[in-house]
């Protein structure tokens, strides 16, 4: 795998786009972003040719591979009749049932673009719904770049407004976010038994941290959270942008068993086309019609819309779901037992078909796992396997056992080139 073609693109990128990448993240590749001219079922081609099994799946929508034919000619269909219409039309109501329909909780929705709008708009809904404006999150987690929750993530201070995530934020918006410890359910009952004082309107949450370190929620956590939440009039969000319809059909509260208020909705529910939504109570929701201000051209877009009917009709089928599981339980125990037994130790946390590199005695955060995993990744591209820099890896239906053995057999290389 040559790269050259790729590294070549890049510095052109870079004297047009800021940092050479369409997000920032993209950027922290090594040695440098792949540039890619074809993606099909579970791998990619880069501008020279060269093919590589893909673990990124698009940082997570493409549950179903790349290009699944079921989604592609759904969409192709719509987008030759309208693209963006400007008005209303029959795919904003029957993608919704689509939806509804799948989701425990999903009594009516909101349609956005991405998962950072869905999350400033669940939270305008808790605000509007309780009258109080502070927001719980936990340490670690992400839920977007908005200022008012780009905070707190990495361990620190807990129970204090946190210092903004990056540069050129708003420190003062950051008095309205309280930050606890993910499982700590002692902490959480603490915070919220003072909610009404502390102007309490919501608590976020992803239900397995998957930006960080992909941890399970505790047996009784998530049961407490909802009890504390009822008992002291707080709204409840899951943010499922992410773990939505890719831990289960139903998300996390088919997988735990918790239905929260409301869930923020993105990534696999479009099968990689852009589209997110806020989906829960129909009192919360129907707000918009009642003051709370929900706006957007591209919301609830034909084309994206197609691609949410389809990818629900696709994934009602229980076998899909039995077969994510199936391809991921055997890529951790073929890919976890190499890591497991290399010269550096290293396991895979795994909640569904997503799963996280945990080097032994280093941290997992939303940028990466730095350390061994960066010396893992290079060696990786270089043998044809595609990584995320973070160490988080996704897998899809479109994987099978010839793409599991192919990695095995590339890790071992790998790691037994280490120093």
């Amino acid at each position: 795998m040559s790269l050259e073609s790729s590294r070549i693109a890049f510095e052109r990128a870079r004297r047009s786009v800021g940092a050479g990448v369409g997000s920032g993240l993209r950027a922290a590749m090594r040695p440098h972003p792949l540039f890619v001219s074809e993606a099909r079922g579970a791998h990619v081609w880069d501008l020279d040719g060269d093919r590589y099994i893909d673990y990124v799946m698009a940082w997570g929508p493409l549950v179903l591979g790349h290009g699944d034919p079921r989604i592609t000619d759904a969409v192709v269909d719509v987008a030759g009749r309208m693209q963006v219409v400007g008005t209303s039309h029959v795919l904003e109501y029957t993608a919704a049932e689509a939806v509804l329909e799948a989701v425990p909780h999903g009594e009516r929705l909101l349609w956005s673009n991405t998962g950072t709008e869905a999350v400033q708009v669940a939270l305008r809904l808790a605000r509007a719904a309780t009258g109080r404006r502070r927001v719980v999150k936990f340490a670690k987690s992400y839920h977007g770049w908005q200022d008012a929750v780009h905070a707190g993530l990495d361990d620190g201070a807990w129970d204090e407004p946190a210092a903004p995530g990056g540069r050129g934020q708003s420190p003062s918006v950051l008095d309205d976010l309280v930050v606890a410890r993910f499982n700590d359910t002692e902490m959480i009952e603490r915070i919220l038994a003072e909610a009404v004082e502390r102007d309490i309107a919501a608590v976020i949450v992803d239900p397995i941290m998957s930006n960080a370190g992909v941890e399970p929620p505790a047996p009784e956590f998530l049961r407490a959270l909802r009890a504390r939440c009822d008992r002291h009039g707080v709204v409840l969000v899951f943010d499922e942008v992410i773990a939505g319809f890719r831990i289960a059909r139903g998300g996390a509260a088919e997988r735990f068993g918790v239905r929260p208020d409301l869930s923020v909705f993105g990534k696999a529910m479009a099968g990689g086309f852009t589209q997110s939504a806020v989906v829960g109570r129909a009192d919360l929701i129907d707000q918009v019609t009642d003051g709370v201000v929900h706006a957007g051209t591209f919301n609830g877009n034909p084309v994206a819309l197609a691609a949410v009917q389809a990818t629900m009709g696709v994934l009602a089928d229980p076998s899909v779901h039995e077969s994510l599981e199936s391809v991921s339980a055997r890529f951790e125990q073929v890919i976890g037992g190499l890591l497991a037994a290399g010269p550096r130790t290293a396991r895979l946390q795994r909640v569904g078909s997503l799963l996280q590199f945990v080097p032994d005695g280093e941290a997992t955060n939303l940028h990466g796992t730095g350390g061994l995993w960066s010396q893992i990744l290079g060696g990786m591209l270089a043998n044809g396997v595609l990584f995320m820099p973070s160490g988080k890896i996704f897998l899809s239906t479109a994987h099978g056992q010839a793409d599991i053995d192919a990695t095995a057999d590339a890790l071992d290389k790998v790691l037994r080139e280490l120093p």
